[in-house]
């Protein structure tokens, strides 16, 4: 049976609140692999652009987009360095800070504009937010047109090339698939980063599907997405960035490493082997459950059915083939045990 997100699962959804963001992937076949599944986002996130915002307006987006989590009068600048609130390397800054002199942030290209074919400036491509973040002026500067290569630690040169950072890998990694889906003879992930081609069939580099799994989406991935997908935003565009909704999806077309699954009620595991295992009570009312099974299980992570990482545990110890997981509000969540090259994801209602 082919996994096409239907009506009952739309009904279902605004039922209990959550019709975003999977209701925009309404009529995807998500039993699709490699190209044809490439082609269906593709299609999807260019059909749905229908905000071509100026690079103007990209002031105002990011001014929302971009907020510090914790404190709404800052952005959070891409490439900042853990634990630095202050200079070049700063995390964040003041959020009307934003200009083009030392000690402001300005808007970085995270897919550089000379690296296109053609180059972005005189496109749409060269004002799209999905690729555009607050960043330090100077560690803008320091960047430039550097191609991403691997790293470790801070963001800074590897070698001649630029590594992110810890904290961003994931975010390059997603926008840049979000820049190759949306501009695909323009925005070339070999034009951009160095490493291995990860498939046969185009252009993907190995590298930002190990980024996509090592750096897990953030919540400003999430806010970014959710304000840039909605057209009635005075900066929004209308579409969306689908490897931030379920960086599985990148897993889907290109292989690697596999990455967070997020709808384990909409997407088929099938692809990979399977953890079994069962969850009980099934629904419960109470704010804890038990996960149980004989196998080996490295990682346990539950979400909300909108794609919010609510726990992640780390080698989880059970206890006669049993888990308990506890703390849990009311409410739909999607719960994945991984091991090395495992992962099945099952759905849990909370009452």
């Amino acid at each position: 049976m082919k996994k096409i997100i239907s009506g009952f699962t739309l009904f279902f959804a605004s039922i209990v609140g959550f019709a975003q963001p999977q209701a925009y992937y309404n009529g995807i076949d998500f039993e699709l692999n490699g190209q044809p599944l490439k082609n269906a986002l593709a299609a999807k996130i260019t059909s749905t652009h229908v905000d071509q915002i100026s690079y103007e307006q990209v002031w105002t987006a990011l001014k929302v987009t971009d907020l510090n989590p914790t404190n709404s009068n800052q952005v959070m600048l891409i490439y900042g360095h853990t634990g630095v609130t202050s200079g070049k390397y700063s995390r964040v800054r003041a959020k009307n800070d934003n200009g083009g002199s030392n000690g402001d942030w300005n808007r970085e290209h995270v897919y550089a504009r000379s690296l296109g074919t053609p180059n972005l400036e005189q496109s749409a491509a060269n004002s799209d937010a999905h690729h555009l973040r607050s960043s330090d002026v100077q560690l803008n500067g320091d960047r430039g047109n550097k191609k991403f290569a691997s790293g470790s630690g801070n963001s800074g040169s590897s070698g001649s090339n630029w590594y992110p950072g810890d904290e961003w890998k994931g975010d390059v990694a997603r926008m840049m698939m979000y820049m190759y889906l949306r501009y695909p003879t323009q925005c070339i992930p070999t034009n951009v980063a160095v490493g291995t081609v990860s498939s046969s069939f185009d252009q993907m580099i190995g590298l930002f599907l190990q980024w996509n799994v090592e750096d897990p989406v953030s919540q400003i991935e999430i806010q970014r997405n959710t304000y840039l997908g909605n057209a009635s935003n005075s900066a929004g565009q209308g579409n969306r960035n689908p490897f931030i909704d379920n960086p599985y999806l990148a897993t889907k077309i290109w292989g690697g490493p596999v990455a967070e699954e997020k709808w384990g009620l909409l997407l088929s595991n099938d692809d990979f082997n399977k953890i079994e295992f069962g969850i009980y009570p099934n629904p419960t009312s109470e704010n804890k459950v038990y996960v149980q099974t004989s196998e080996i299980v490295n990682t346990i992570t539950i979400h909300s059915i909108d794609g919010k990482l609510i726990q992640q545990i780390t080698n989880p110890q059970f206890e006669n083939n049993e888990f308990e997981i506890n703390n849990l509000n009311t409410g739909f969540y999607i719960i994945t045990l991984k091991s090395d090259n495992k992962s099945t994801a099952k759905k849990l209602i909370v009452k």
